[in-house]
C-alpha cells in the first residue's frame, strides 16, 4: 500500500464523520466545489425555467412549480456529485460515506422517516396554534399551481432532501473533520464547517433563520454521527421538508409561494421547530442506544 493510499483510506475504528483520512487539500474541493456546482446548476434552470414560463424574474423567490422542481433537481444532483468527488479524490467506496462501519439500512431509514413525521408534524401544529403570524401562511385554497406544487413536492423534494444530506453530512462532514487527528475534535471541527456551510448556502441575512438553519446542521450531523450513517438525518430532512412544502403550498390560497430569507423575516417562533430538532436527535441516540444494547 502506498503511502497515499494509507493517508486516504477508511479508518472503521473511527466513528461515522471523522472516519476518513486524506490530504489536507482535499477536503477545500469537497467543500467549495459541489457549492458551485449546485449554485451554476440554479441559475441555468431558473433560466430555463424563466424562458419557458414567460418570466420577466425568473431568479424572484416565488416558487412554481417548475423553479421548485429546478431547485430540487440542483440540489439533488450536487449531492450526488459531492458523495462521488469525494470517494473518487479520497480513494474510499462511496458506500462508506453513507454509513460506516456497518451497511446501509433500509429498515432504519423508514424508522426515522415515520417518527420525524410524527415530531415534525406536531412542531407544525404547536406553530400553527402559538405563532400563526410567523408563517408565510395567508390561507386554505387550491388551484391549478397548488396541484403542481404539490406533486414537485411529494415526488422531487425527497431527492433535494437527500441531496444536502449527501452534500453536507456523508462528505463535507468526515472531509472536514480529516484535518484533525483526534476524534472529538475531528467531529467537532466537522459539525463546525458543515453546519455553518449548510447555513450560508441557505442564502439568509437573518440571524434567526441563519441561527437555525446552522442548527439544523448541528443537529442532522450528529444523528448522523450518533447512527454512524446518514439514514436518520435524510429521514428529518425529507419528513421536515415535504411536510413544511406541503403546508406552505395548500396554505397560499391558491397562489405559488415565496421563500423569503432576509433580514427580518425570522423570529423566536423557530425555537418551537428547533426544539423538534433536539427530539429528533435524542430519539436517535436512544434508537440506537437500544439497538447496541440487544446486540
Amino acid at each position: 500500500m502506498t503511502p497515499e493510499h494509507s493517508r486516504s483510506a477508511v479508518d472503521s475504528t473511527r466513528p461515522f464523520g471523522a472516519h476518513l483520512r486524506m490530504s489536507w487539500w482535499k477536503p477545500l474541493v469537497v467543500i467549495l466545489v459541489p457549492s458551485l456546482v449546485m449554485l451554476a446548476l440554479q441559475v441555468v434552470l431558473y433560466q430555463v425555467v424563466g424562458v419557458i414560463e414567460g418570466s420577466d424574474n425568473p431568479m424572484s423567490p416565488t416558487m412554481t412549480p417548475l423553479k421548485s422542481l429546478a431547485i430540487n433537481i440542483s440540489i439533488g444532483t450536487t449531492g450526488v456529485v459531492a458523495v462521488l468527488l469525494l470517494a473518487r479524490i479520497a480513494k474510499v467506496p462511496w458506500r462508506s460515506l453513507i454509513s460506516s462501519p456497518r451497511a446501509f439500512d433500509a429498515r432504519r431509514l423508514t424508522y426515522y422517516l415515520m417518527a420525524a413525521a410524527l415530531l415534525v408534524g406536531a412542531g407544525i401544529g404547536v406553530v400553527a396554534l402559538v405563532a400563526p403570524d410567523s408563517t408565510p401562511w395567508v390561507g386554505f385554497g387550491v388551484s391549478g399551481t397548488t396541484i403542481g406544487l404539490l406533486v414537485v413536492t411529494v415526488l422531487s423534494t425527497p431527492l433535494q432532501s437527500a441531496g444536502e444530506e449527501l452534500l453536507w453530512r456523508s462528505a463535507v462532514l468526515p472531509a472536514a473533520a480529516s484535518w484533525v487527528r483526534a476524534v472529538r475534535p475531528a467531529l467537532a471541527v466537522g459539525l463546525v464547517v458543515s453546519s455553518l456551510g449548510f447555513a450560508m448556502l441557505h442564502g439568509s441575512t437573518d440571524p434567526w433563520l441563519f441561527g437555525y438553519f446552522t442548527f439544523i446542521g448541528l443537529c442532522t450531523g450528529l444523528m448522523a454521527i450518533i447512527s454512524r450513517g446518514i439514514e436518520a438525518p435524510v429521514a428529518f430532512h425529507v419528513a421536515n421538508n415535504v411536510l413544511f412544502g406541503i403546508i406552505n403550498t395548500v396554505m397560499a390560497d391558491g397562489e405559488p409561494y415565496a421563500i423569503d430569507r432576509s433580514t427580518d423575516t425570522g423570529d423566536a417562533s423557530l425555537l418551537i421547530l428547533g426544539a423538534v430538532n433536539i427530539a429528533m436527535v435524542a430519539l436517535v441516540w436512544l434508537r440506537e442506544r437500544r439497538a447496541r444494547a440487544t446486540r
